[in-house]
């Protein structure tokens, strides 16, 4: 049989490899590659970006989606950080689309014997909380203070575009002599008095 009669296979030979086996060799290559991401500060890796990485790492290859096999892998990465007593590396892994860890993440609290995050964004807190436990074990250049958690870049500037879209409107600028409303300029057309902005 060729690679392209297999669901999984090793590239070096085309040789047949079980789903099982994929999971086991894929976790084994997703360790290192997620301790790699925690080196850096606020740093994550999408799902897809991991699915590849521990197929290029590993040699070993699918071409089922890894919808359908990514999170068998976390789970075991969940699992193996936990014995480990490392912080949940997981935390780093986000969707692509809108930078968050997803309701998968729920299974990080479950091993860690905590109870589950209901609201999705205390979730995304709590992953935000854990991604700096990481960046702090594993040795990230953080800043003097220590660093802060903060949600992942996709997903920060969403909340940032929500909250400006929902934010007051500023008052309008107001001339100190005339007390007339200031044009866009900010110079008074009654006075020519200038207000910085």
């Amino acid at each position: 049989m060729t690679e392209q009669q297999h669901s999984y296979w090793r590239a070096s030979d085309g040789s047949a490899v079980s789903a099982g086996q994929a999971h086991i060799v894929w976790t084994r290559a997703a360790y290192p590659a997620l301790v790699e991401v925690a080196r850096r500060y606020h740093a994550v890796i999408t799902y897809a970006d991991l699915a590849e990485a521990v197929q290029e790492a590993s040699g070993v290859r699918t071409r089922v989606n890894q919808r359908h096999w990514i999170g068998k892998v976390l789970s075991l990465v969940i699992r193996e950080a936990h014995r480990r007593g490392d912080p949940p590396l997981t935390a780093l892994v986000v969707h692509a689309t809108d930078g968050r860890v997803g309701p998968g993440y729920q299974e990080v609290l479950a091993v860690a014997g905590q109870p589950p995050v209901a609201a999705e964004m205390d979730r995304e807190q709590h992953a935000a909380a854990a991604r700096l436990a990481c960046y702090r074990h594993f040795g990230a250049d953080l800043p003097a203070d220590g660093g802060t958690p903060a949600l992942a870049p996709r997903l920060r500037a969403s909340v940032e575009r929500k909250a400006a879209a929902t934010a007051p409107p500023r008052p309008p600028a107001i001339c100190p002599t005339c007390f007339l409303q200031l044009p866009a300029t900010r110079v008074c057309d009654s006075c020519g008095a200038t207000i910085a902005p």
